[in-house]
């Protein structure tokens, strides 16, 4: 009697464990479905929007370089050079110097004075309003580089897609390092110690042990810090010029497809440049969508090869 009573109360237990996780896992698929209806939901309000362009301008708006409101011509390729060039260029900027931090914390100073003051630093930055950003690159970077221009013999605008790649890259390198850091962190202590006993030094472990084995977790940031890149709006405003032409070298002024909506999008009065401007958003999400997929296929690649 008693058996059967205990046996009632496990099955019970049992049950009603059974029944929390199945709500549990409706719970996530709702939520799955969820950001995936809203991606939707974007794409599909910004392509509605954008068809009166797409009537009037059609396959010409990806590769028509001229930008003019008042002869109703409208073409994304400058913006799309220059996104791609300062994005790139951004990217390349810090990828040194958020690698160097991410090794400095996950391997040498992981804990201590120095290493939480640096942590802090590193959030600090991340935590900066754009618009913080962008005074300091008006203010700061604008003269130095137009000092630069002068001894170089260019035009010296100051302001251009240099100017836009140096302040990106100090907004993007706490989303690089801060991921890559943790990675390093989770590399186990026995691969490190082998290394060490077989006679390697500190350097040899870290470049043929810990990289290697975090190498997975650095290009995840690398992407999540190019996707923050691509779609920076006011600092990039503020200091890369807002010309709609092609930049010609790194010292051009230029524009982006964010910076170019920013600008734009409270003067469009008609009803096609409106529509311009709503299309080169929904290149931007294409964009940015493309590499995010293209990325993942690499780390996902770099995954097995490990």
């Amino acid at each position: 009697m008693a058996n059967g009573i205990l046996h009632k109360e496990s099955d019970r237990g049992v049950s009603v464990e059974q029944r929390r996780e199945a709500y549990f896992r409706r719970g996530l698929r709702v939520a799955a479905i969820g950001i995936i209806l809203l991606l939707g939901g974007i794409f599909l309000t910004l392509l509605l929007d954008s068809i009166p362009s797409l009537r009037t301008q059609g396959s010409g708006f990806l590769y028509r370089s001229i930008w003019d409101a008042v002869s109703g011509k409208f073409g994304a390729l400058p913006f799309l050079v220059g996104t791609l060039a300062t994005s790139f260029l951004a990217l390349l900027i810090s990828l040194p110097f958020s690698l160097a931090i991410s090794i400095f914390l996950g391997e040498y100073f992981r804990e201590g004075a120095a290493s939480s003051f640096l942590k802090s630093a590193v959030d600090l930055l991340a935590g900066i309003p754009s618009v913080i950003y962008g005074f300091w690159g008006l203010f700061v970077l604008v003269p130095l580089v137009r000092a630069l221009e002068l001894r170089l013999g260019v035009p010296p605008f100051g302001v251009g897609i240099l100017t836009a790649s140096l302040v990106l890259s100090i907004m993007i390198i706490p989303y690089s390092a801060s991921l890559a850091r943790e990675v390093i962190q989770m590399v186990p202590s026995d691969l490190k110690e082998a290394g060490l006993s077989l006679g390697a030094t500190r350097f040899e472990v870290i470049r043929k042990i810990v990289l290697p084995y975090a190498r997975s977790g650095i290009m995840a940031g690398t992407l999540m810090a190019l996707g923050r890149a691509i779609g920076e709006t006011m600092a990039v405003t503020m200091v890369i010029g807002n010309s709609n032409f092609i930049p010609r070298s790194l010292f051009s002024p230029a524009n982006t497809m964010a910076s170019v909506i920013a600008n734009e999008f409270a003067e469009a009065s008609d009803k096609v440049h409106l529509a311009s401007l709503v299309e080169i958003g929904l290149l931007l999400f294409v964009v940015t969508t493309i590499i995010n997929l293209v990325g993942r296929h690499i780390i996902r690649k770099t995954c097995v090869e490990i």
